[in-house]
């Protein structure tokens, strides 16, 4: 029933908009109870915040598959922003709700969960990326600039597809995008100090 009734908030977040969403709505769709609601979950927001949960989850898994320690720098940014790509698209009701629908106000809980889920992401990436910053073969800058270079444009792209902004579909440009982001990261060349020459 808890499976059922995270499934029908879902459906009921991404047909209302979390503020339209109503505790009847999602009951009635999961065919639950009052009861059976209360019973898993005290409120419309905490199961909102579990759901966001879950899901950010299912996100980050989807990430860390596409990258281990035998891929090189160009290799590793590509499956990544591939697997960025497939999941937005594949999984695009889920990603409209993490990205375009989840509240701002989870609370402390949530937060601090999310806050580990980030943390387990970037560690995993960074056990891929530390050797490659080593050997020289990525630019040295922090993993959250990596990311932002990396997910940040294929992002923007995302929210526009999601929005219905944009009608593209974004893996359609999949190429400029994993092309761009190995230019802002990947060394194709020696790095230069200001005062060196080459």
């Amino acid at each position: 029933m808890r499976e059922d009734l995270l499934a029908a908030g879902l459906a009921v977040f991404d047909r209302d908009g979390y503020e339209g969403a109503t505790v009847a709505a999602i009951r009635t769709r999961a065919r639950a109870s009052n009861g059976s609601f209360f019973h898993f979950f005290r409120s419309k927001k905490e199961l909102a915040g579990t759901l966001f949960l879950e899901i950010l989850g299912r996100y980050h898994a989807a990430l860390l598959a596409a990258v281990d320690e035998s891929c090189g720098a160009r290799e590793g940014v590509a499956r990544l922003i591939r697997a960025h790509l497939d999941w937005v698209v594949n999984s695009r009701r889920e990603a409209r709700y993490l990205f375009e629908i989840s509240r701002g106000e989870w609370s402390e809980d949530i937060r601090d969960a999310q806050r580990a889920l980030n943390l387990r992401l970037a560690e995993a990436v960074e056990q891929w990326r530390a050797p490659l910053l080593a050997r020289g073969e990525l630019r040295p800058m922090s993993a959250p600039m990596f990311f932002s270079q990396i997910i940040g444009p294929a992002q923007i792209f995302c929210r526009a597809w999601l929005s219905g902004r944009d009608r593209a579909d974004p893996t359609s440009q999949i190429d400029i995008l994993i092309d761009c982001a190995i230019r802002s990261v990947v060394v194709t060349e020696p790095i230069t100090k200001p005062g060196e020459t080459p």
